[in-house]
């Protein structure tokens, strides 16, 4: 059959076609349902089911991760325990209330001691206070010897309370100033909390968390 005879085909007796061109119009038609049929009902099912194979996934490796953790709960407590108790050694440490002035006059002992010369000594009026404890930093500015501000370090860290050096920063003498330099630092003590205090830290904290929810 050539072209002209296809173009004098009626769409509408296709019974009259010829039967060769009918099974085609039928196979064609065929694939045209079964097209329809995938991308209108198929293609959404396969979107459903690469969802449902990702969320799959996603639920296998928390349960994996769920089951080694149950596994190493036991060393996991031992861990926390062993925190909790160097936590509760290192609050030991802490001075009290009332033993915060003796430790500044100790940090204070220790530069005059070594021989150094304060310039500045200036304790915050004020403390940061956290859950645990309170800090309270100290400005200091003293000259001295490198070996002299070196040792005046040495002891801070050894003091029977808690004391960090921070911000530190030494100058050089001037020209002709002989061999005394200047150290500039923040001395950072901390003492314990008492149980009122504690007790107001956590209501406030408390109080912040309900709020922020």
């Amino acid at each position: 059959m050539n072209i002209d005879e296809l173009r004098s085909l009626d769409p509408k007796d296709i019974a009259n076609w010829p039967a060769s061109l009918q099974v085609g119009a039928l196979v064609a038609l065929i694939a045209l349902i079964v097209a329809a049929g995938y991308f209108l009902i198929l293609a959404d099912q396969n979107t459903e089911l690469e969802q449902g194979r990702a969320k799959e996934e996603e639920l296998k490796q928390a349960y994996l991760e769920r089951k080694a953790k149950a596994i190493n709960l036991d060393a996991y407590r031992q861990q926390l325990a062993e925190i909790q108790e160097s936590f509760g050694a290192l609050l030991k440490q802490l001075p009290s209330k009332a033993e915060m002035e003796t430790l500044i006059t100790e940090i204070n002992q220790s530069g005059v001691g070594r021989g150094l010369q304060f310039e500045l000594f200036k304790p915050a009026a004020a403390e940061t206070k956290t859950a645990e404890f309170a800090q309270r930093p100290i400005e200091i500015k003293l000259n001295g010897t490198y070996h002299d501000l070196a040792a005046f370090a040495s002891d801070v860290s050894q003091l029977s309370r808690i004391v960090t050096l921070g911000n530190m920063q030494i100058v050089l003498p001037a020209q002709g100033g002989g061999g005394s330099l200047s150290m500039q630092a923040v001395a950072s003590t901390y003492r314990a909390l008492d149980a009122e205090e504690a007790i107001e830290i956590r209501k406030a904290e408390a109080a912040a968390k309900k709020n922020k929810g």
